[in-house]
């Protein structure tokens, strides 16, 4: 199954000004990133974007009910993700608390839901025995956790088979490599960054 890597530019917004030169243009509806221009278009809102670029790449089931399963999984993985997201700015004496609770809904919640998906049909992907946006989703959510603690994943042999799936296809293998542009979970260091730019 070949997968098409769209190549695209990744500019940083690293100070106030930069945010307000955006604004000012008219090229943030809401006032607030993300925005992706593509197709003569300025996107913005996150869902909005990641449908519109899942619905060109083919990536977003072949009728309303593969859709509606792929929304259900992929907002899944928005409700952990989103709990990782925080953590690298939760204060020192708030990350083990954070992690713990991170490790229990992926444990207890998500992870069990996703592999009880791929249990139930035996295909090689979430939906409709194809790539759609939620495999990726939740592949990235997989490499997310496993950053904080690699032993989550351990029992859920189908997600980890899911990974590899996704992992070694041609198009994900390249952006998986040292130098490209696919981000780990931000740092001290960036948060630092942040915090003297923006705060």
């Amino acid at each position: 199954m070949g997968v098409v890597m769209e190549e695209f530019e990744e500019k940083f917004i690293k100070t106030q000004k930069d945010l307000k030169r955006l604004k000012d243009d008219g090229s943030l509806m809401f006032q607030q990133v993300p925005m992706v221009e593509i197709d003569g278009m300025k996107l913005v809102q996150t869902r909005a974007i990641l449908n519109y670029i899942a619905s060109k790449y083919n990536l977003y089931g072949k009728d309303m009910k593969e859709r509606a399963l792929i929304d259900m999984y992929t907002e899944g993985t928005v409700d952990l993700n989103e709990m990782l997201i925080r953590y690298p700015f939760l204060l020192p004496g708030e990350k083990d608390a954070g992690l713990a609770q991170i490790t229990r809904k992926a444990r207890k919640c998500y992870f069990p839901a996703f592999e009880e998906v791929l249990k139930s049909h035996g295909q090689d992907y979430l939906v409709g025995n194809r790539l759609s946006r939620a495999d990726i989703h939740v592949v990235e959510l997989l490499y997310h956790v496993e950053e904080l603690n690699d032993s989550i994943v351990a029992n859920f042999p189908l997600l980890q088979a899911l990974k590899t799936r996704v992992s070694s296809l041609p198009t994900v293998k390249k952006f998986l490599q040292p130098g490209s542009q696919r981000k780990p979970l931000e740092d001290e260091k960036f948060i630092e960054e942040l915090k003297k730019s923006f705060f």
